[in-house]
């Protein structure tokens, strides 16, 4: 009979690098017990790694480092969004750092959704799941739904004139029928500078 272990390894070894991987993928290849005994041993031989409880990854390697990367915390948000048929969005700090507002990489990624809320943690970063009204994860434009939550967290009044023209030349990229629709469903003040994009 085939052990767990060999049954798991083929089902990695036609996946691409990168591609993450949940203990429930596993679940038909044995019991619970054997399923995390494979899965601890094949992080032991470098197969997997191990990116949270019940989360893992098949590493990628990099010729740039000469050595195996697994996947970013970001990553593994929208792998377990998918898993969870969940929408996402990125707030605060986070937000600003896609848009190029703000240099720092956030250690704690926090994302609006409308699955269950919960904290992964990925090495020194966390995910952070917020559950959320749907008027909050109706927004449309990739662009501005970020803009939205940007500016939520830098607060009203305190937008420095550089931010507001960084702000205006990343909308003006935005599907301009999206941007409408967002610009009616966001608070009043934030509404103002997006609407300056059109």
């Amino acid at each position: 009979m085939e052990s767990t272990e060999n049954k798991i390894l083929k089902h990695i070894k036609p996946l691409k690098q990168g591609s993450i991987l949940f203990t429930e993928d596993f679940r038909e290849y044995g019991s619970a017990t054997a399923v995390k005994t494979a899965l601890h041993r094949l992080v032991k031989k470098k197969v997997l790694g191990h990116l949270a409880r019940g989360i893992y990854a098949k590493p990628t390697y990099s010729e740039l480092f000469n050595q195996y990367v697994l996947p970013s915390a970001e990553q593994v948000a929208v792998a377990v969004a998918k898993r969870d048929k969940a929408r996402l969005l990125p707030t605060g700090v986070y937000a600003q750092y896609i848009l190029g507002l703000s240099t720092q990489i956030p250690l704690k990624l926090v994302y609006l959704t409308d699955a269950s809320p919960r904290t992964i943690k990925i090495g020194k970063q966390s995910i952070r799941f917020i559950k959320t009204t749907p008027k909050n994860l109706s927004l449309k434009g990739k662009i501005s739904k970020l803009v939205v939550q940007a500016l939520k967290e830098i607060g009203k009044g305190k937008v420095t004139e550089l931010e507001l023209k960084k702000i205006q030349e990343l909308l003006q990229k935005e599907n301009k029928n999206d941007l409408k629709h967002d610009i009616a469903l966001a608070p009043q003040w934030i509404a103002e500078i997006m609407a300056k994009a059109l």
